[in-house]
């Protein structure tokens, strides 16, 4: 598996990691359409089945086989947190609570994932990553708190937004260290067939719900399972392999500005001047949290003058 490198920009990743944002920025504009006729474990299973039928044929057409006994722990770990625990309570969440309050919530799972990537798997808290990260969780809540309805949140609705960001970190963090033994795809497909096993007790009520919703709500299902799932999964797989958890989880601060423009292109709700404002400072949070600073070349070589023994190889005849 490629190593991170920590003297250049690994364009791939940069555009596996921004093909991973806007596919996830999406997702909040299909759930929409879609939980509005299934149930949120039913909405999770059918989004998950429809990944994993994509993912099992690009796992057999490129033939990578099973993943290392190494990739497993890492694999079950995120298969039932994440793409199963996760999704439910998203969805779970997102009908007892606003959207702002939901994605405010939320986006603690970054933060959770820089302190945990610097605790278990030792990656360090830079300068950088910190304050790009204070910028971008202002920004999104100066997103959540603009677009945050009327009503008081349900307390039991953030609680299950807290239970999704909680997983989410913790899926991250499990896929981190499997990620040096499986290969992006491996890890992806798997681990959306673990959640989707996971899932399967609402397997009754996706069944009966899908016999009478429209299909525009089925297809908003099948386009999560088969873009923000199995796509925008193994692009940040990808992405993830070759830097850190915590820059990685930071990305995900452009999400709250992506779905304010989404939601202003596809579903005609023109977003106020704190809205961009907030959206514009998590972008700027972003920037700032995967920038590397200005690196200090390295002195030269000098022979130690009191080594008068000790002759430059290139000095000699």
């Amino acid at each position: 598996m490629q190593q991170q490198n920590t003297g250049r920009v690994d364009r791939r990743a940069v555009a596996a990691a921004t093909v991973t944002v806007v596919l996830w920025a999406s997702a909040f504009v299909s759930i929409r359409s879609a939980g509005a006729e299934y149930g949120p474990g039913a909405l999770a299973l059918g989004r998950l089945l429809s990944g994993t039928v994509v993912l099992g044929a690009l796992w057999l057409i490129r033939r990578e086989g099973l993943p290392p006994r190494a990739a497993w722990p890492g694999i079950v770990t995120a298969g039932v947190l994440w793409f199963g625990a996760y999704m439910v309570a998203l969805n779970w969440g997102e009908q007892l609570v606003d959207a702002g309050t939901a994605a405010l919530v939320v986006n603690i799972g970054p933060i959770l994932i820089a302190l945990l990537g610097g605790w278990l798997l030792k990656e360090g808290i830079s300068s950088r990553l910190v304050i790009g990260m204070a910028v971008s969780f202002a920004g999104a809540a100066v997103v959540g708190l603009s677009m945050s309805g009327e009503g008081r949140a349900s307390v039991g609705g953030v609680l299950l937004c807290l239970v999704a960001a909680i997983t989410y970190a913790a899926g991250v963090v499990s896929q981190k260290p499997a990620l040096r033994h499986a290969s992006a795809l491996q890890f992806t497909t798997f681990a959306c067939a673990i959640g989707a096993l996971a899932c399967l007790p609402f397997s009754g009520q996706l069944i009966s719900q899908a016999a009478d919703a429209p299909a525009g709500a089925t297809l908003n299902m099948v386009y999560l399972g088969v873009f923000p799932t199995a796509i925008a999964f193994t692009t940040w797989g990808y992405a993830l392999a070759r830097t850190s958890a915590g820059k990685m989880g930071a990305t995900t601060y452009a999400v709250p500005a992506l779905v304010v423009g989404m939601s202003w292109l596809f579903l005609g709700e023109v977003p106020g001047l704190v809205t961009l404002a907030g959206g514009l400072l998590c972008l700027a949070g972003v920037a700032v949290s995967r920038s590397t600073g200005r690196r200090v070349p390295p002195e030269p070589d000098i022979p130690h003058e009191s080594a008068p023994g000790l002759i430059d190889a290139h000095t000699r005849d």
